[in-house]
């Protein structure tokens, strides 16, 4: 298992690992859905090419980070790749405690102060999450979390934003809030705090998902398929 400077641990297999197994050793597997999922895409619906022109419309080509809209969410992920593109689909990756460690002692402070409102929906996302009945939003009110929080493992403290679901900074103006989440996002972001996985047939990934931000490649050809099994891990509230 290999760790990219990102914080990433990524085995890179031709063979199948037994994800579960693997999952179970370093963490507790979520058991409020199935155990192991599929993501999946092809860009084919009902027979029909429904790809975007503009790709930024895929909510997964957002930065986020898993179940942020939870009050404990997920602290790592497990993600196996069963299919791969021969194009695109690379899952990328932002290390959010390197953007931290490197701001100002007062730029550290200030945001330290604050909270922000997570939601399974906010109009700041680039794009819309699938529909949910009325049973599943009542069963997910918003949440607030810590714009920094501690890691509950280590102590080490990183950046907590979602921007496909970070709604807006708690106690501070439409407008302040804002420019603090832009600012936020710009800085998280660089390059140099990037790592960008190139998929093959079994390779299996594990994130933190409480120092890292990931999103994927959706630039892909029509038609091909992109499939992984993903495994989610219990967190707990950050702070």
């Amino acid at each position: 298992m290999q760790q990219s400077q990102s914080g990433v641990l990524a085995e890179q297999s031709e063979r199948f690992a037994d994800t579960e197994l693997i999952a179970e050793r370093i963490g507790e597997v979520l058991i409020d859905s199935p155990p192991a999922t599929l993501a999946k895409g092809d860009f084919i619906r009902d027979g029909v090419d429904d790809k975007l022109d503009d790709l930024e419309q895929v909510r997964l080509s957002g930065w986020h980070t898993d179940d942020s809209y939870f009050e404990a969410p997920a602290k790592a992920t497990l993600l196996q790749s069963i299919a791969i593109p021969d194009s695109g689909g690379q899952t990328r990756f932002c290390n959010t405690r390197a953007a931290y460690e490197d701001l100002e002692e007062n730029e550290k402070q200030r945001l330290s102060a604050l909270k922000a409102a997570h939601r399974y929906d906010t109009p700041r996302a680039s794009a819309r999450p699938k529909a949910r009945s009325a049973e599943e939003e009542a069963e997910t009110p918003e949440v607030i979390h810590p714009i920094i929080r501690t890691h509950d493992d280590s102590g080490i403290k990183a950046i907590y934003l979602n921007p496909n679901r970070t709604d807006r900074v708690i106690d501070v103006d439409h407008d302040e809030s804002e420019t603090i989440l832009e600012w936020i996002y710009s800085r998280m972001t660089q390059d140099k705090y990037r790592y960008d996985h190139e998929w093959r047939v079994g390779d299996l990934i594990i994130w933190d998902n409480r120092c890292l931000v990931h999103s994927v490649n959706m630039d892909f050809p029509v038609g091909q398929k992109r499939l992984h099994q993903r495994i989610l891990l219990r967190g707990k509230r950050p702070v």
